[in-house]
């Protein structure tokens, strides 16, 4: 049959093949030179781009065997042919393909490459360097201290070769290894900029490798910075400029990354819109090249626009979105890397601009953000989580149920259970804005199990997963009926909630707080969640409140006693009690240094919480009006009345209008 012909020749041609590659393994080993530099030769023939016969070799033990054909040399010209075909090798089996790099590393091979860097034969350096910038490409690289000064001499030695692959490999051991501000320094100080940027005019492998340093010693680096573009006075910098124009698209790139650094670094050196245009529509052109450069131009554009409205318009204006977009209609299968860029560009361009939302949606893109959230690769999806939130910051497109579908919620709230943390808080900020949508039930959301795993992450070991988990249940409570108040209630519990105000790191108290006071606005029956437990949750507001917290804090707990302090005459009374509690002597009633403080939003909270202590319509009113009086609070709302806030002005003169009413001019 067809079928048995087809595969009986397809694993008689496998079988072949391994045979080929045990039969060069064996000869490797072999004591004669000649026949272990033709199996060197065959191996590093047959390895060249081809992942998977690496991958046979590495299973075969090639690498220690080549490790071995190198250390084995000596530095006599017979050997030198061995000595360049076993680092050719190794090279081949490090460029690109990390199994690969360990491999090498693990067989001890590092010392014997740098070894050949010193040997007088051209080709073996040449060899050697080669072999090393491969290795230097991987994280997995020794790592490189340049607070050793026989390091920093040999970095020199490097870099001053007129061998353009060693001058070359200097220049990658500084992108790999370089990663502190302190290193940087380092680096400036010994004069490696002005090294750089002479060999800038070297060979285009020079130049590549020249631009990744400088890119890596500028990055976040203000007096780097400076000190570069001081430079010649400005001509280094104008260099640069000029490579986002060069023929080779990785040179183009490279240049614009370098630019994209020093403008992230120090914006004012960028004042001229026609560079900052010309940056963009570069990014945008390099977003088509189908290597590694359009990989990296995408994430480098989202880089340069992120938070910066005027980029973003600029992108906006050379029509970013719809070059994404169809780059990614049209693209089949992308690269993790290059699909992360991308969508992350998008969201960067739907994060500021209503146009750019409106923009993006109308050219039907959700199914593949939705595609995007299933993507094995975690950075895609949390790309793809921050794309839908900030997409949905439009409150026209909200209002619209664009995001309200099953078709949008389902695979939101399966990732509230993805294993990494970055992906959670990605999800639980699309969520925030999502669950805003005041005209949709969010039925949906409950029903898939939403709010059980919200509150779930609201107990993680991770503060900003336990803070953004928060903050989508608070979103979530706003303007919410009593039903889905009593959905959420029966899960978390007092005891939970009051764990929650008690966090140890303050934004998540504040988001708790925050939550609560969401939860007890609106009806009776919703003040009546404080009470439970026999009030555990109010006292515990209360104690937070007494313990002299951050401002925002004390906002969110002001408003929560606000919005108890609006119900009954039992509710506000239960407020004076947390307010001036029985039992403890207080040098000074923390609702005047809140009416004290320079937050307007902690003044105006306080005041309101006075307001609906002491609404003359309320039986205890008076007696209240008393102690607030004898408390010093009342006295000191009369020496606010021309408060700087307008909104604390007006609840002012409505307090001071509640004490006329007893009797207090």
């Amino acid at each position: 049959m067809p079928t048995t012909t087809s595969s009986s020749s397809s694993a008689t041609a496998s079988s072949s093949s391994g045979n080929r590659q045990a039969d060069v393994f064996s000869r490797l080993a072999s004591s004669d030179p000649e026949v272990k530099l033709k199996a060197l030769r065959e191996v590093k023939n047959q390895i060249i781009g081809n992942r998977t016969k690496k991958l046979s070799f590495l299973k075969l033990g090639a690498v220690p065997a080549i490790a071995s054909a190198l250390s084995d040399a000596d530095d006599s010209d017979k050997c030198n042919n061995i000595l360049v075909q076993s680092a050719a090798a190794l090279g081949s089996f490090a460029c690109g393909f990390e199994a690969g790099v360990q491999a090498v590393l693990d067989a001890g091979v590092f010392p014997h490459l740098l070894r050949l860097l010193t040997n007088p034969d051209e080709k073996v350096v040449d060899a050697g360097a080669r072999s090393l910038r491969m290795i230097y490409q991987s994280n997995l690289a020794p790592k490189y201290d340049f607070l050793q000064e026989k390091n920093m001499e040999f970095l020199f030695s490097l870099l001053n070769s007129e061998n353009e692959n060693v001058s070359g490999l200097g220049a990658s051991i500084i992108a790999h290894a370089c990663g502190t501000s302190v290193e940087q320094q380092l680096l400036c100080e010994a004069g490696v900029l002005e090294k750089l940027v002479i060999l800038l005019d070297g060979s285009l492998s020079q130049r590549e490798a020249c631009l990744e340093s400088l890119a890596t010693v500028l990055k976040n680096n203000p007096e780097a910075v400076s000190h570069f573009v001081g430079l010649e006075a400005g001509r280094y910098l104008s260099s640069v400029t000029e490579l986002t124009k060069d023929r080779y698209p990785r040179t183009r790139l490279l240049s614009c990354l370098c630019l994209v650094v020093i403008y992230n670094t120090s914006p004012s050196y960028f004042l001229n819109m026609g560079t900052k245009s010309s940056l963009i529509n570069t990014l945008l052109e390099l977003l088509n090249d189908p290597g590694q450069s359009g990989d990296d131009a995408a994430l480098g554009l989202s880089s340069l626009i992120a938070e910066k409205e005027d980029l973003q318009k600029l992108a906006y204006d050379a029509n970013a979105i719809k070059n994404i977009v169809d780059i990614l209609k049209t693209s089949s299968e992308l690269q993790p890397k290059r699909l992360q860029g991308l969508i992350s560009s998008l969201a960067e361009l739907c994060s500021k601009l209503e146009d750019c939302r409106c923009s993006f949606l109308s050219l039907q893109v959700l199914d593949l953000l939705i595609n995007a959230l299933r993507h094995k690769n975690a950075d895609v999806r949390t790309a793809a989580c921050i794309c839908f939130r900030n997409a949905a910051r439009s409150i026209k497109n909200l209002s619209a149920g664009c995001f309200t579908s099953d078709h949008v919620i389902l695979p939101l709230v399966q990732l509230l259970h993805d294993p990494s943390s970055s992906v959670q808080v990605a999800v639980l900020g699309a969520l925030n804005n999502i669950v805003l949508d005041f005209s949709s039930p969010k039925s949906t959301f409950i029903e898939y199990g939403g709010i059980k795993q919200l509150i779930e992450l609201s107990k993680s070991m991770d503060p900003n997963t336990r803070c953004s988990a928060l903050r989508a249940l608070r979103n979530l409570m706003f303007l919410a009926d009593s039903k889905r108040k009593e959905i959420f209630y029966s899960d978390v519990k007092a005891q939970g909630f009051a764990c929650l105000i008690s966090d140890p790191e303050p934004p998540v108290q504040e988001q708790a707080l925050a939550l609560l006071r969401n939860l007890v606005d609106g009806c009776i029956s919703s003040i009546e969640f404080v009470f439970d437990e026999d009030g555990l949750i109010l006292d515990t507001v209360g104690r937070q409140l007494r313990k002299a917290p951050q401002a925002q804090m004390a906002i969110q707990g002001m408003y929560v006693l606000t919005n108890v302090a609006s119900g009954t005459e039992l509710h506000k009374e239960a407020v004076m009690q947390q307010l001036f509690p029985q039992g403890q002597a207080e040098p000074e009633n923390f609702m005047l240094k809140f009416l004290q403080s320079h937050e307007s939003q902690l003044r105006s909270a306080t005041v309101w919480t006075i307001i609906n202590l002491i609404s003359p319509s309320s039986p205890g009113a008076l007696d209240r009006h008393v102690k607030l009086r004898n408390a010093g609070i009342i006295p000191q709302l009369k020496n606010m009345v021309n408060d700087a806030c307008l909104d604390v002005k007006i609840r002012i003169r409505t307090v001071l209008g509640q004490s006329m009413s007893f009797g207090d001019n």
